[in-house]
Formats: structure tokens, C-alpha cells, sequence
């Protein structure tokens, strides 16, 4: 993916969900003010409100006006917000809510999605009331009202204010109400079943999209269009014509947390749209008043965008007296002002990677949460310093020198061919614990394996030898989650399991956890067949939780084996776990842009994971493949500083570096002849 130069790259989405029961709303708004404290602070677009959760508006309805917000003081507050932003070349999409309306929740019952019991559903059951996270239902007159009030706003702000929309609150409802179940009986579903009732919630939701569609590039052509459902995968491709760009909601220290962003952002850019990232300046989460975030937490969040091709949008919510805190956008002005600095660097270049990891997401409902073999996978390959795409089966595989399939991927004949045909043509493959399983006791194909079900233990070892393990002892290590049971059917095995004495069940037990090695080889834990690995562990869940340095090793020794020039290479023993490093291309500049990233996360609080300072780096090595080009100049950006020759050298196609110093963020140019 290439980052799209122009499109707003340093944005605020600007919350104002406003209580009725709070007097003197925007009295201390001033509009000058407003639009000249977010130039100082270096923004170029923000979401403001049309209208907020609560119900209410924020603009002079000519439909509606009986729903603009009570205590408004300044009815044209939406209005002014737009017109002093243009003045100063700022962008201002509108923000309007779909799946919430605290008013129309209250005024119209009818309008309520309901369960198979007929209770209304309630989009965060968790949070008690009062609150306004009833879910409204789209077949119900509420949504007339929703076409309604969009039309309101193009005519009441005038199509020249309208640079683009935001829905808010795209999430599945199993609505069960006697309309939903009508359509659903026409699309053939079974409304008992709660997976089902969500299948008929995606269609109709994918419905709405293009009726909005329709009518925003009708009246508003040119307008962006954006539909948030707090998570975007491969649901949204159903749909993703509809969208002019995508935004990945992902607040760290809300319940996104730190492994959600590059996940998300890994696949989303290979979707061929426009991508702007989106944190907050909230200590916690939305609705968080009165906080501010770690600055060194801001800067890494954003940094992290430049890094792998996004735009930055930091979330805030205004006071309802109107008035921006000046601490708030003293800090985003100290961050946007690097991201705006850095932009010729950042804008206009193409993601590099050699390595695909594929999802095992397909459907999205209301209990999915991203693969903890897929948060396993991200953290490793990070850690490796792999340049790395994550991917469905639909997408082109030949793009990459390796597909890693992590410990789940269902298999399908359709998948299975893709990925034989993929090796055929000089792919490589790795393989993890039951992705691609075919079946219990039958030879696998692409791993030339039998694979013959879950392992007997518990827990049990693997052996490390000259080939796989080649930098640990040579003793058992454990392996902490259930494996499976495979043979070799034309495969050679690479690395041995040891069996336990036995599992901890019945009578038998040893010491406090488990067993130890009973010095019995067991099932192969690591096979080859060709260009193609196979591990009988779920080598990327166990990674997840228990971080063990001898899975990332035997997994790293197996990328060597595969993939001898990778994109990059970190310097093993001169290199940090820690250092994010993600390789761009320039064209425009003919440059190849090592990121560096580096900003410790901590687990400080029981709730969240901190960032609250940064630590430089000095001389870290890595290795950047370059293939024939010839290297003119290297240059870290930041330190405005020309690396000397003595601290790299070129051989093999690869450039090697020393890089002096990181202080947090680092982008090393290497700038070709």
C-alpha cells in the first residue's frame, strides 16, 4: 500500500456527546479561537458533531429543529466550526451517530431492536444505565428518520460545508423483531439462531451502506464517507466500495490495547483505500474528561502510524462550554508538529514486505475477538524485525517469498490448492499446530504429513539441534500447550519432541506444574517437505502467553532456513527485542526509509499498559536488503545527522548499519544511485 499524498494525515475526531441536563452548552465558544488553536497545533482536518449519542443536534435543523440539543446557546455552533476551520485551509467531516440515539431510544420503543424475549439489546450490557447504548433497529421507521436527518444536514449546513461524513455505531444487533425476522425468512435464515440473526444484521447494515452511498455521492459528490464499526477485517469487504477511506479506531489504553493497531492496520492496507489511524488523547478511553495522555505515549501511537502507512487522527471530546484545553492541544501540537515535519519522508511511499501472515478471521460477530495466534504471530515477527502483511485467502499470495499460517487456519479445497499452486511456483510455507488440518489420520498434501489429532500430553518438550535450536542448549525445553500428533509421510523431521512421564490427571502428579522429560522421543515437532514447515504446536498461542525465547529461536532458525535474504535482519545480541523497525519505499525521493520505533510499554496500572517514557538506543545494528541498487548516502532523518560509511558497509545486497542513535523515533534514508 502507498500512503496517499493530500489526504488528511494529522485529523482530530473531535467527540461532543452533550447531556440535555448540562446548561450553557458552547458558551465560551468562539469559532476564531477554535480553528486558530488547532492551526497552532498543526491540524489539517476534524470530525466535528452534527449530532451525538444523546440524540441531539448541533446545527440549525430545518427538519428538526425541535431536536436540536435544549441548552445550545449557539445554534449555528456546527456551522461555525466549519466555516472558520475552511478559512484556514482545515478539513471538518461531519460525525453523526447510527446504531445509538439516547431521544429516539426514549420517544419512540418502537424503533428498539429486541431479543428472541423481546428486551431491548444493549450495545455494552456491561456499562450500567443510565446510559443511551440501546440499539436501535434499521428495519424500523428509524431508518427513514436516519435518511431524513443526513439529508438535513447537507441542506441546513449547505453541500459546501460538507466535506465528508462519519457514521458512528456500525455494529451487528441480533435484532429478533417481527420485521427482522420477516427478512430474515427471505434470506433463508434461521432467526432462533443468534449467529444467524448477526449474519442478517451484517446484510442489512451492508444495505444501509450503499443507500447512503447513493445519496451522499448524489448530493455530495466527492465528499468522503466513512462507516464505523470499531473493527475493520474481512466482513467489510462485503461493502468496501461504499467507503472512501478507512479509519482504525484502536485506543490503546481502552480495550483495544497495544497488539490491536498493527494487527488491524497489517491487513487493512492491502485493501486498496486510504487509511488514517485513530488513538485518543485520553488517558484511558472516550468520555475520559479532564485526561491527558502520556506524551511520550502520543507520539509513539502516532509515530507508529507514519511507520507502517497511515494517516494519525488523535481522539478528543470537547467541553460542553465550548472550548478547546489548551493542554490537550499543546500536546497534539508538540506531536503533529513532528508528524507534519516528517511528512515529505512519510507521504507518497510503499510498504515492503517479503512475508504474509495469514488471518484466520472470516466473519466478525458480537463475541469475536482478534486470534491470540494472531497476536502471537505479530509480536514475533515484530520482535524479528520481519517486514510482514497480514492477509486472507482471497488476497495475491504471490506478492511474498513466505505465507505463515498461525495454529488455526481452517482448511478448505479451495485454500488447499491456492496454497500447493503457491509453493509450485518457488512459495514457501510454515505451517502451525491444526491450520490446514484435513482430517484426523490423513496425509496432509502441502505438509506431507498424516495428521492424526491432538497430541497425548499436556505439555511436553522439544529438543533443539545443530539445525533448528542451533543457538540453545541441547536439552529438552517445554513446550506449554497441547500439541498435535503427525507423521511423516514423505516430510523429513527437523526437530523432535520428548515425551513426559505423564500427564498431570488421576493420580499422578510431579512437583507443581507438570512432569518432567522422561527422555522418550515422541511425535516430530518440526517436519519439512520441500519448500514447505510444518510445527505441531501452536507455536504462536503459546508465544502470546508465555513469550518463551525458544519458540521465537526455533521459529527465527526456520525463517533462515526459507527465507536466507529477508527484506531485514536484525543484528541477534547487537539489536533489541523491543525495536520496531518497518522498511518503506520512495519513489519520489529513490530512497528506501528504515523506520525505528523504540518506546517501552509497561503494565504500571491493573487496567491498561502504559508508555510513559522513552529510552534511546545506541548503535543498533540491522541489516536492510538493498538487492542490486547501489546505496548513494545514508542519512537519519530526525538526528539531521549523514551516517558515516564507517558505520555501515555494503555486500551481498545488503547494506549493514550501525545505526548511533534512536531517540524514540528514527527514520534512516538510505538514499540509491
Amino acid at each position: 500500500m502507498s500512503t496517499a499524498t493530500g489526504f488528511p494525515n494529522r485529523q482530530i475526531n473531535l467527540d461532543f456527546h452533550t447531556s440535555p441536563y448540562i446548561e450553557h452548552v458552547a458558551d465560551d465558544f468562539d469559532a476564531e479561537e477554535f480553528a486558530e488553536r488547532l492551526q497552532r497545533s498543526h491540524v489539517n482536518s476534524i470530525t466535528c458533531f452534527a449530532r451525538d449519542h444523546h440524540g441531539y443536534l448541533f446545527y440549525p435543523s430545518k427538519r428538526h429543529p425541535e431536536l436540536v440539543h435544549p441548552h445550545l446557546s449557539d445554534r449555528n455552533l456546527l456551522l461555525e466550526q466549519i466555516d472558520a476551520c475552511h478559512k484556514r485551509g482545515i478539513r471538518v467531516p461531519v460525525y453523526t451517530s447510527v446504531g445509538w440515539d439516547g431521544y429516539s431510544a426514549l420517544n419512540h420503543p418502537e424503533w428498539l431492536a429486541r431479543d428472541p424475549q423481546d428486551n431491548v439489546i444493549n450495545g455494552c450490557p456491561s456499562v450500567p444505565k443510565p446510559n443511551f447504548y440501546d440499539s436501535l433497529c434499521l428495519n424500523s421507521n428509524y431508518r427513514a428518520y436516519l435518511i431524513d436527518h443526513l439529508n438535513d444536514i447537507i441542506d441546513s449546513l449547505g453541500p459546501d460545508r460538507v466535506d465528508g461524513l462519519f457514521l458512528d455505531i456500525f455494529s451487528l444487533v441480533p435484532c429478533d423483531c417481527p420485521r427482522c425476522r420477516e427478512q430474515m425468512e427471505r434470506h433463508g435464515l434461521d432467526h432462533t439462531d443468534i449467529r444467524q440473526r448477526e449474519r442478517y444484521s451484517a446484510i442489512l447494515l451492508d444495505e444501509f451502506r450503499r443507500e447512503v452511498h447513493d445519496l451522499v455521492d448524489d448530493r455530495v459528490p466527492g465528499a468522503t464517507l466513512f462507516f464505523n464499526g470499531g473493527h475493520i477485517g474481512p466482513s467489510n469487504k462485503t461493502s468496501l466500495d461504499t467507503f472512501t477511506h478507512l479509519e482504525v479506531e484502536s485506543l490503546p489504553s481502552g480495550f483495544w490495547g497495544y497488539d490491536n493497531f498493527p494487527i488491524v492496520m497489517r491487513y487493512v492496507r492491502n485493501l486498496g483505500k486510504p487509511v488514517v489511524g485513530m488513538t485518543g488523547k485520553f488517558h484511558t478511553a472516550w468520555g475520559d474528561f479532564h485526561s491527558l495522555k502520556n506524551e511520550d505515549a502520543m507520539e509513539y501511537e502516532c509515530f507508529q502510524m507514519l511507520t507502517m502507512g497511515a494517516g494519525c487522527s488523535i481522539g478528543d471530546q470537547l467541553h460542553p462550554r465550548g472550548r478547546l484545553s489548551d493542554a490537550t492541544y499543546d500536546l497534539i501540537g508538540r506531536v503533529y508538529s513532528q508528524v507534519e515535519a516528517l511528512e515529505p519522508y512519510t507521504l507518497n511511499t510503499d510498504t515492503m514486505a517479503d512475508i504474509a501472515v495469514m488471518t484466520p478471521e472470516r466473519e466478525w460477530n458480537m463475541d469475536s475477538a482478534l486470534s491470540d495466534s494472531l497476536i502471537g504471530a505479530n509480536r514475533m515477527l515484530t520482535e524479528l524485525g520481519c517486514q510482514f502483511d497480514i492477509i486472507d485467502p482471497d488476497m495475491d499470495f504471490t506478492r511474498y517469498g513466505l505465507i505463515v499460517l498461525p495454529d488455526e487456519i481452517v482448511s478448505s479445497p479451495e485454500l488447499q490448492r491456492k496454497l500447493l499452486d503457491y509453493v509450485h511456483g518457488g512459495g514457501k510455507v510454515v505451517g502451525t499446530y491444526m491450520s490446514m488440518d484435513n482430517g484426523c489420520d490423513e496425509t496432509n498434501p502441502l505438509y506431507g504429513n498424516r495428521m492424526l489429532g491432538d497430541s497425548y500430553w499436556d505439555r511436553d518438550f522439544i529438543m533443539p539441534n545443530d539445525e533448528v535450536g542451533a543457538r540453545l542448549p541441547k536439552e529438552e525445553f517445554v513446550m506449554y500447550e497441547r500439541g498435535a500428533r503427525v507423521r511423516t509421510a514423505g516430510s523429513r523431521v527437523l526437530l523432535d519432541s520428548v515425551e513426559p512421564y505423564f500427564n498431570r490427571e488421576g493420580r499422578y502428579f510431579c512437583s507443581h506444574l507438570h512432569a518432567p522429560s522422561a527422555g522418550r522421543v515422541g511425535f516430530p515437532a518440526a517436519t519439512r517437505y520441500g519448500d514447505v514447515v510444518y510445527f505441531s504446536h501452536p507455536l504462536f498461542r503459546i508465544y502470546k502467553d508465555f513469550a518463551p525465547s525458544w519458540v521465537k529461536a526455533v521459529f527465527a532458525d526456520v525463517l533462515d532456513l526459507l527465507m536466507p535474504r529477508q527484506l531485514v535482519r536484525k543484528d541477534d545480541g547487537h539489536t533489541v527485542s523491543g525495536l520496531e523497525v518497518q522498511l518503506r519505499r520512495s519513489g519520489s525521493r529513490n530512497s528506501l526509509m528504515l523506520h525505528c520505533l523504540y518506546y517501552p510499554c509497561k503494565k504500571s496500572a491493573a487496567n491498561l499498559y502504559t508508555i510513559d517514557e522513552k529510552v534511546p538506543l545506541f548503535d543498533q545494528r540491522v541489516r536492510v536488503y538493498a538487492g542490486d541498487a547501489e546505496i548513494e548516502s545514508v542519512r537519519a532523518i530526525r538526528q539531521g545527522e549523514v551516517i558515516s560509511e564507517r558505520d555501515y558497509t555494503v555486500a551481498d545486497g545488503y547494506v549493514d548499519l550501525n545505526i548511533p542513535k534512536i531517540d524514540g523515533y528514527e527514520i534512516i534514508e538510505l538514499s540509491l544511485k
